[in-house]
């Protein structure tokens, strides 16, 4: 039995995961602003949004929503090309009231022809960027925004270079000193962690950012060349006075007759609803209790966050793995560590603002380069290639795809390859053709489609004058009407080349097209 989701064993568990999951989604909230060219405090609208309005609609126990780095290209060209950033906002609001559509149209199944091995792949490429992403944040470089996940960067360097830049130009020994300690602890903590005790529910990365914000306080007083500056801290926006809703935008309802605001909507509905589709089945995949999310109900819950994060000024939301995937990897047991991490993170915009800008980017660094290195264990690549080629094929294809441009073209470019694989494999030999003598043998292995009538009129035009021939089609559940056609003319052609026909199988009862029986000559074995 499931247990309640608001069971007092659950928030055990999903306290501390909801923690951890505000610390590492703070940093990348502002950085896909950033990315995206729009308002910092945009990126924590969409980040409260995703947690609580999707967190409470979604059926997904571990999915954690928010905005994602996949959309930042879609999102920077479409604020560029609109009027103004509110008429951003209303594609917003009209993207999420198409996917409450897409939800209702059953939309959701698509998902579920997805190539597992595409997925595995996603997740292992996310995992690799988050590693090479964060090394230059770990070191003190901050030339790329958090939260950015495309190969090459705004500042001309990529995804390798930065980190060579990190080490030989740019390297802040507070920040490098910070991130390592921060690593050492955390993969320590992962297995020294005890097993009975209140030390048990203690987040490592809550003790991890402590540590580095009591390191650089101490690094200021008593070594400061090794202070890290506040380029390298977390920069939430301050309010004039406290006064947060001087930061919120509306949207442009006047811009509902510009054609451009609906292209704009009508893209971002369809992108992040594949990016949610996809995040939610590969998430699915890391639970440990291998839960299954209802995929039209998680797209019923993006536009319902999507709606709410553009009527308040916020960027577009999906299921983001990143997030989701330190949420699993911080032991949350339902969804309301997702909800919770967005009540930390309104809590802390509301409250403590100056504290947060304390932070050390490198600390949380350190955090995202171990959730990265538990996506992408090099036991996961030997595994995919123990399952052969037409597994681990896509898979290193959608991992490179990925990390060398960005997460939807890498996806694009996954999926077909994993598709090419699918049509390969129906188009192995779905006939056995076998003649001794005059006794011959035409047996479907599978399923007949319109891909297999070549394979089956050349199986039955070897057939000789005068055999008898046997029509097995016991293995099927399904053979199309194209098919059936040629199956039917050949029967009634078999008469004049004196060929007695046995057709084996109950295929009659169960299609609807029906395969004729010329005089007694054919027999339903």
């Amino acid at each position: 039995m499931p247990r309640s989701t608001l069971s007092l064993v659950n928030l055990r568990q999903d306290v501390p995961a909801s923690i951890v999951v505000a610390l590492v989604a703070l940093p990348l909230c502002l950085g896909v602003a950033l990315a995206s060219g729009a308002p910092l405090i945009s990126g924590l609208i969409a980040g409260i949004a995703g947690g609580i309005v999707v967190g409470v609609l979604s059926k997904s126990p571990l999915s954690v929503s928010g905005p994602a780095a996949g959309l930042t290209v879609i999102v920077f060209s479409a604020i560029e090309s609109l009027p103004s950033f509110e008429a951003f906002l209303l594609a917003v609001v009209l993207a999420g009231a198409m996917q409450i559509i897409f939800a209702f149209s059953r939309s959701g199944v698509l998902s579920e022809f997805v190539p597992s091995s595409v997925i595995t792949g996603m997740l292992a490429a996310i995992g690799l960027i988050l590693i090479l992403k964060q090394v230059p944040h770990a070191l003190g470089y901050d030339g790329d925004p958090e939260g950015s996940f495309s190969f090459l960067q705004p500042d001309g360097n990529n995804s390798f270079s930065a980190i060579w830049l990190a080490l030989t130009e740019q390297f802040v020994w507070g920040a490098a000193l910070i991130a390592a300690v921060s690593l050492a602890f955390l993969f320590w903590w992962d297995k020294a962690r005890p097993k009975e005790g209140a030390l048990r529910f203690l987040p490592g990365p809550l003790v991890v950012v402590l540590f580095s914000v009591l390191a650089n306080m101490t690094f200021a007083s008593i070594a400061p060349d090794f202070a890290i500056g506040a380029s390298h801290l977390v920069q939430v926006p301050m309010a004039e006075g406290g006064n947060i809703a001087s930061l919120l935008s509306m949207p442009d309802f006047s811009a509902i007759s510009n054609p451009t605001v609906w292209t704009v909507a009508i893209t971002l509905a369809l992108v992040a609803s594949l990016e949610s589709l996809l995040s939610v089945k590969a998430v699915d995949e890391l639970d440990p209790q291998r839960r299954t999310t209802d995929k039209n109900r998680e797209l019923l819950a993006q536009g319902g966050g999507n709606l709410v994060s553009g009527m308040l000024g916020g960027l577009p939301v999906t299921s983001v793995i990143v997030r989701s995937s330190a949420n699993v990897d911080a032991g949350a047991a339902s969804k309301m560590s997702a909800i919770m991490h967005g009540g930390w993170l309104l809590l802390s915009v509301l409250l403590i603002p100056s504290l947060l800008n304390l932070i050390p980017l490198s600390a949380l660094a350190a955090v995202l380069i171990q959730t990265g290195y538990k996506l992408t264990k090099p036991a996961l690549f030997m595994q995919k290639l123990k399952q052969g080629h037409t597994q681990f094929v896509p898979f290193v294809v959608t991992v490179g795809a990925i990390l060398f441009t960005d997460l939807l073209t890498g996806i694009v470019i996954g999926l077909a390859v994993g598709f090419v694989f699918v049509i390969a494999r129906n188009f192995r030999p779905a006939i056995s053709f076998v003649c001794e003598g005059t006794d011959c043998l035409v047996r479907a292995r599978r399923n007949l489609y319109f891909i297999h009538k070549v394979e089956l009129q050349s199986a039955l035009d070897r057939v000789p004058d005068g055999a008898d021939v046997l029509i097995d089609l016991s293995a099927t559940e399904y053979v199309d009407l194209d098919n059936i056609e040629i199956i039917n003319d050949f029967i009634k052609g078999a008469e004049f080349r004196d060929i007695r026909v046995v057709l084996r199988g109950d295929l009659a009862d169960r299609t609807a097209p029906k395969i004729k029986a010329p005089r007694q000559e054919v027999v339903y074995a």
